[in-house]
């Protein structure tokens, strides 16, 4: 199979993307693309190319459709638009998801499920329309979903696979996505994932234990590598690879555990102390390493849950003095054990995802692939301790610690 080059693959290709940002009419979604993306910081390479010449680029090259996957016919209301839509699209691109472990499932299921089924029949009036690429998440179905969001996901690939009919259909199944590993720079990223929350709580001081099985393997694929692999996929599937279902993960070629991310987060806070409101440096420990659920729960009930208990005694006994105190830590409390329950399948899978297709595309990228240094998607580059160290934490800090 000869890739090509990627590049010109992409020339002059009407792609619709979805999920970038909600809007629910052309003004305000206009308005969102140019405050809460193109504005983002991730754009600050093309910013500066082209300075104030990049409204005008960007007018040229993206447009915003107001719409909303959980309709029929993503919400677009305007005929024009939409019939323009369906003469010129080429490629669907669908990354519209609600994330939330523990979203409402009527929400889950409106975007994650039915909402894949709704992107699906929109592609089919597309009449120039190559394929659609459904982003969907790495499962372990074989043991059953863990969460609201990878079982509402899994329904929503099997809808798009069922009722493709004759449509080209692409399936990309990232794990756990993190910062950009080089494109556009190191270190980006939006939100907490997974692990960032323990990153995060870590260096604020919030957490002083960490959860891990012994063998528990820490699945992560920085974001720039997942854009890579579904450009090259995309290809791929253009020149009538057979392939159609891609995993993009790290365990199997360069596995990384979640005892390096604890030394990992202790190097790099104890050189780099977080600095709270107050202006001090947050000093922290080296932490509890707890290898399982019976340990974690006899933990948090001689260090917390008791002295809670005995709170809860005084302020009984000494008229509720003590209740916004009690409030507050009971609070904490249920959120820890909350966030425990909802990530203890992660910290203890053992397992490991098998990426031979994805494999296969980067062989095939590197013997005929016109632009495959560009379009690097490959795990095994990546170096753990240098990209979390000088990246990925880093990049927490910047964007997400605020």
């Amino acid at each position: 199979m000869e890739l090509g080059s990627v590049l010109q693959f992409l020339e002059n290709k009407t792609i619709l993307v979805t999920g970038a940002t909600g809007a629910v009419d052309a003004k305000s979604a206009r308005e969102r693309l140019h405050d809460e993306v193109i504005g983002k910081e991730l754009f600050k390479v093309i910013r500066e190319k082209h300075g104030a010449s990049l409204h005008s680029f960007i007018s040229e090259k993206v447009a915003a459709v107001p719409g909303d996957i959980s309709y029929e016919e993503l919400g677009v209301k305007d005929c024009s638009l939409k019939d323009e839509m369906w003469r010129e699209i080429d490629v669907v691109l669908n990354f519209a998801a609600t994330t939330n472990f523990d979203e409402r499932y009527d929400v889950a299921l409106g975007i994650n499920t039915l909402g894949a089924l709704h992107v699906l029949n929109f592609a089919k009036k597309c009449v120039n329309v190559k394929m659609l690429v459904h982003v969907s998440t790495g499962e372990a179905r074989r043991f059953g979903w863990p969460n609201t969001y990878v079982f509402t996901k899994a329904m929503g690939e099997m809808l798009v696979v069922n009722f493709k009919d004759d449509l080209p259909v692409l399936i990309i199944r990232p794990t756990m996505v993190a910062s950009t590993y080089k494109e556009p720079f190191p270190g980006w990223i939006e939100g907490v994932r997974t692990i960032d929350s323990i990153i995060v709580g870590y260096g604020k001081g919030k957490v002083s234990c960490f959860i891990s099985g012994p063998q528990a393997t820490l699945d992560v694929i920085p974001a720039d590598m997942v854009v890579n692999a579904i450009t090259v996929a995309m290809v791929a599937r253009a020149r009538q690879h057979p392939e159609s279902v891609y995993h993009l993960g790290s365990s199997l070629r360069n596995p990384v555990n979640f005892s390096n991310l604890h030394d990992f987060s202790f190097r790099y806070f104890s050189e780099n102390p977080w600095i709270n409101k107050e202006g001090e440096a947050v000093k922290i420990g080296r932490g509890t390493v707890l290898s399982s659920m019976s340990k974690f729960y006899t933990y948090m009930t001689i260090r917390y849950l008791l002295p809670l208990k005995a709170l809860q005694l005084f302020n009984t006994l000494l008229f509720k003095r003590y209740q916004d105190e009690y409030t507050v830590l009971d609070r904490k409390l249920k959120l820890v054990m909350r966030l425990v329950d909802l990530y203890k399948p992660y910290v203890f899978f053992e397992g490991i995802f098998d990426d031979m297709n994805a494999e296969k595309l980067r062989i095939a990228s590197r013997e005929t692939c016109l632009e495959a240094d560009v379009f690097d998607f490959d795990p095994v580059s990546i170096d753990w301790e240098d990209y979390m160290m000088n990246a990925h934490i880093p990049g927490l800090v910047k964007y997400v610690m605020k």
